[in-house]
């Protein structure tokens, strides 16, 4: 299997977090865990379609996907060979870019062409392809920096998500509100339209992910993670844990070679 992360061009720094590409010759059926980690994506399949599980029933992918935040894991499985390339975005991108209710992709992997057909209509063959995945990084680099003079920025969202992110979300509601100089009515409603959850739930999701960067460094004493990522005493800590992955702390296999590893460790590659 291979699993590689691409930067995006400076050009596209504040819309694009990174792209990422999964792939494999082996066509043996393997199930995935997919864990909640505050990015918006868009998926392409150019392998053999796969099938998702996010609300108890199994079904069969489309070729190009949107996918919104999701507040839980959920299962994918192949169908034989893999080839996906994704987009992950910033968490208010999608908004930005398309004028999407990003409430409306809550807990949802949406067929994208039935979503936005006519904006990707163009591009959609190409990614689909068996051209190397390189050469379609290319395409969606044009394809989006074709966008950039008419995005509709909303400052205070990106001032909210990068506080969040750069503070490990280690603040309250109230201090971010007034970190921006908002009311925390106002802060609300931007997160339901602009990334479709509250700011509390997705302060959760960031303080989770924060587990997995000290893991990263080696950091894999329950009490002192628990401790470092803000948590009340460890108790609070596995609760969390076991709620977005279904699985103790201790059961996780922090090092297998599977793709929620592959998102959640940002700063490294499993190859």
């Amino acid at each position: 299997m291979l699993y590689d992360r691409i930067s995006s061009p400076m050009s596209l720094s504040s819309l694009i977090d990174c792209y990422w590409v999964v792939e494999s010759n082996d066509p043996t059926i393997s199930r995935q865990k997919i864990i909640p980690d505050g990015f918006a994506e868009i998926i392409f399949h150019y392998g053999d379609p796969y099938r998702i599980n996010i609300s108890g029933k199994w079904e069969t992918q489309s070729k190009a996907l949107l996918a919104g935040q999701i507040r839980n894991h959920f299962l994918l499985e192949n169908t034989g060979l893999s080839g996906m390339i994704g987009i992950k975005l910033k968490p208010y991108a999608l908004a930005e870019i398309f004028f999407l209710e990003m409430s409306e992709f809550t807990d949802k992997v949406a067929d994208l062409m039935s979503v936005l057909r006519e904006e990707f209509e163009t591009i959609y063959p190409d990614m689909i392809s068996d051209a190397p995945y390189k050469s379609k990084i290319e395409k969606l680099n044009s394809f989006f920096e074709a966008y950039l003079p008419s995005i509709s920025k909303s400052d205070k969202i990106e001032q909210a998500i990068r506080l969040i992110l750069e503070e490990k979300a280690a603040l309250t509601i109230s201090e971010i509100a007034e970190a921006i100089n908002i009311s925390e009515r106002q802060l609300e409603r931007l997160f339901k339209r602009y990334i479709g959850l509250s700011p509390k739930f997705y302060c959760r999701i960031i303080r989770f992910n924060h587990i997995f960067e000290l893991v990263q460094k080696e950091e894999k004493e329950w009490g002192k993670l628990a401790q470092l990522t803000g948590f009340y005493d460890q108790s609070h800590f596995i609760k969390n844990f076991k709620e977005f992955t279904g699985e103790d702390p201790s059961k996780y296999f922090f090092n297998e070679k599977n793709m929620a590893n592959f998102f959640l460790k940002k700063e490294q590659e499993v190859q």
